[in-house]
């Protein structure tokens, strides 16, 4: 029996009350903040909005709206139901809500780890707009276990908000030394290395097919990945139920049109312009739209590794980001990326540059192993036992 298991016997052993939110809390909704108005009055305190992005804050201004220890929750959009722990000045959007306590029997920590899990429960569609209105929230149930009970549950919880937010520092810390020696490493003195248009040192540029024009997408008998730019991250394919399908005959269209091997490197073209993935194993289940470009390379002066290395270096990243066009939605050309110069030194020297930036990038992406694998597993660990401290039996009314 764990500490919090005794304590539950000593001092609840019939069970735990619970009460609505709106019983123990004040619920309160922001109001709107024009861009202007941020612009104008700009200062230290932080005004939070629907985003998750940066703790959600939208900016900082010279007034305030609240000055304290509160809640918050995200009202609308696609992180509708985040809540978010709250101290000092600040003030929040029409998108956000604000909880305050009103009861001394609950402890504001522990609500924020309660309704962490509960809050996302109770969040609507409302025409197609996920939303946790405060006629929603009000209503959610809340365990008042003893004080004492919720503080060592806090206690519990705290360390694990404090490892994982030490780890993630470090990953930050980690990822802008690698960005520093990737940028220093893919920089040449003048006249040390040669220079190469991408023309010269590719078979091919080719992008795969746009969907509209010759396939439906998902059908029943999909069973092939269908990559987009949104699949691309951080240097390799991030596969997804969000990821769509195609089925064999699509598949067998998109093969011959983009003729995807082993060695080729895979380059965004549009939208998030230059995410790249060196391809390493056949892909027999999967290809690429319209709009994802096939970098097939010349073996004998370009190593695939080093030419995705250097496509992310920021002074060939500045270079070709020069070069997009377009409207809302920005673009590379397949012949502006031809025209590219790069740097191209001996394949010795690119296999020597490409073993040290792997290191680098196997401590700062890769999720099996290094900081973001250590930084899922005590997330892991987290959730467990967060669910687990959290799961109280009520007191049976008669």
């Amino acid at each position: 029996m764990n500490k919090i298991e005794r304590m539950l016997q000593e001092l609840c052993p019939e069970g735990v009350e619970y009460k609505k939110l709106i019983d123990i809390c004040s619920l309160s909704r922001g109001k709107v903040y024009s861009k202007t108005y941020l612009s104008e009055n700009m200062g230290d305190n932080p005004v939070y909005s629907s985003q998750t992005a940066n703790n959600g804050e939208l900016g900082k201004i010279s007034t305030y709206d609240y000055d304290g220890e509160f809640l918050t929750w995200t009202t609308d959009g696609a992180y509708a139901g985040t809540i978010f722990h709250r101290k000092g000045k600040f003030s929040i959007t029409n998108v956000c809500g604000l909880i305050s306590l009103k009861s001394k029997n609950v402890l504001l920590r522990f609500l924020y780890y309660w309704l962490g899990i509960e809050a996302p429960k109770h969040v609507y569609q409302g025409m197609g707009n996920p939303k946790l209105m405060s006629n929603q929230m009000e209503h959610i149930e809340i365990p008042v276990p003893p004080l004492p009970i919720q503080e060592e549950i806090i206690r519990i919880l705290d360390h694990f908000t404090e490892l994982t937010a030490s780890l993630q520092a470090e990953l930050q810390a980690r990822q802008e030394q690698y960005e520093y020696y990737r940028n220093k490493l893919l920089t040449f003195d003048a006249g040390s290395v040669t220079w190469m248009r991408m023309s010269e040192i590719l078979v091919s540029i080719r992008t795969g097919l746009n969907p509209r024009r010759f396939f439906k997408l998902n059908t029943p008998d999909a069973r092939n990945y269908y990559v987009t730019i949104r699949e691309i991250k951080g240097g390799r394919l991030c596969f997804s139920e969000k990821t769509d399908r195609i089925n064999n005959e699509a598949l067998k269209l998109c093969n011959n049109r983009s003729n995807l091997e082993i060695g080729d490197v895979l380059f965004s073209g549009t939208g998030t312009i230059g995410e790249t993935f060196v391809i390493t194993e056949n892909p027999t289940n999967w290809n690429i739209k319209e709009g994802v470009y096939s970098l097939k390379t010349k073996k004998e002066i370009i190593n695939p590794s080093y030419l995705r290395y250097i496509l992310m270096a920021k002074h060939i990243r500045d270079s070709y980001m020069a070069k997009v066009e377009g409207g809302t939605v920005k673009s590379i050309s397949m012949k502006l990326l031809g025209d590219l110069k790069i740097p191209v030194p001996s394949l010795s020297k690119q296999q020597s540059i490409v073993s040290i930036l792997d290191k680098f990038e196997t401590l700062v992406n890769d999720l099996s192993q290094g900081l973001p694998a250590e930084i899922a597993a005590v997330q892991e660990q987290y959730e467990y036992y967060r669910n687990k401290l959290l799961t109280f039996n009520r007191i049976q009314s008669n």
